[in-house]
C-alpha cells in the first residue's frame, strides 16, 4: 500500500486529488495539508512514501517545506512530486534543487497522476524527464557555468568517462532506456553508473542529477 500525503492550498483542487487516488487501488491517502507548515507536521506524523506537493502557497512554500520534510525524515525519506503550472516553472526549479523527486503538472488527468504516484513510489527519481528538460533549459540560464577546454569540473572529477556520459544524457532528458539505447549498452549497466553517480556526488535523486548536469555546464541550455 502506497500511503500519500496531498499537499495543495486550494481545497477544490485538494479534493480532486484525494478522490483520484482513494478510487486507486493499492493507495491511501494519509493525511491532506493546506499549507507547508502543516505539510511539514503531517509527514513527520504519518510517514507518507509519497507526498504531492503544491510550491506556491501561503506561509511556507512548497520548496521551503521539500526542504524541511527530506531533512526530518528518517529513512527511507518519502519521494516530493512537485504540483505545478507551466506559468511556475521557476518554482518547479527550486522544487527540483530542494531534493524533489520530479513534478506533475496540475492539469494532468487521473491516470497520468496514478502513473507519477507509482512512478517515484517505485524508485523512478523524474517523471517525464523530456518536459524537465525544457524546464532546466529555461532555467539553468541563472546558475550555469560553462566547460571550456574540453575540461571537466572540479565537482565531477570522481567520475569515470563513461558516468560523465551517463550523466550529460540524464541531463538532456533522456530515459535510462534512451540512454542504453544511445551507448550500446544494457539498462541494468546504465542504472549502475547512475548509481555511482548518485553516490560519488551525493545526490539524492535523479532529479538533482539532472540540475547537476546544467549547473557544472556539462549541458548548457539549447545544447
Amino acid at each position: 500500500m502506497t500511503k500519500v500525503l496531498v499537499v495543495d492550498d486550494q481545497f477544490l483542487i485538494r479534493a480532486g486529488l484525494v478522490g483520484v487516488l482513494n478510487a486507486a487501488p493499492g493507495i491511501e491517502v494519509v493525511g491532506e495539508a493546506s499549507d507547508g507548515e502543516e505539510a511539514v507536521a503531517l509527514a513527520a506524523r504519518t510517514r507518507p512514501d509519497v507526498v504531492l506537493m503544491d510550491i506556491r502557497m501561503p506561509g511556507m512554500n512548497g520548496i521551503e517545506a521539500t526542504k524541511k520534510i527530506l531533512a526530518q525524515a528518517p529513512d527511507p525519506a518519502p519521494r516530493v512530486l512537485v504540483l505545478t503550472t507551466f506559468d511556475l516553472d521557476e518554482y518547479v526549479y527550486g522544487g527540483l534543487r530542494a531534493g524533489a523527486s520530479g513534478f506533475l503538472l496540475k492539469d494532468s488527468g487521473p491516470e497520468r497522476l496514478l502513473a507519477a504516484v507509482a512512478a517515484v513510489s517505485g524508485g523512478d527519481a523524474l517523471f517525464a524527464p523530456s518536459v524537465t528538460r525544457r524546464l532546466v533549459d529555461a532555467f539553468a540560464r541563472q546558475t550555469e557555468t560553462y566547460v571550456s577546454g574540453g575540461q571537466l569540473p572540479p565537482d565531477l572529477a570522481p567520475l569515470t568517462s563513461r558516468e560523465v556520459e551517463v550523466l550529460k544524457l540524464i541531463g538532456r532528458g533522456l530515459s535510462n532506456l534512451e540512454i542504453a539505447d544511445h551507448l550500446f549498452i544494457s539498462e541494468a549497466t546504465v542504472k549502475t553508473h547512475l548509481n555511482r553517480t548518485m553516490s560519488k556526488l551525493h545526490l539524492d535523486s535523479r532529479a538533482q542529477a539532472v540540475v547537476i548536469a546544467y549547473e557544472t555546464g556539462l549541458v548548457t541550455p539549447g545544447g
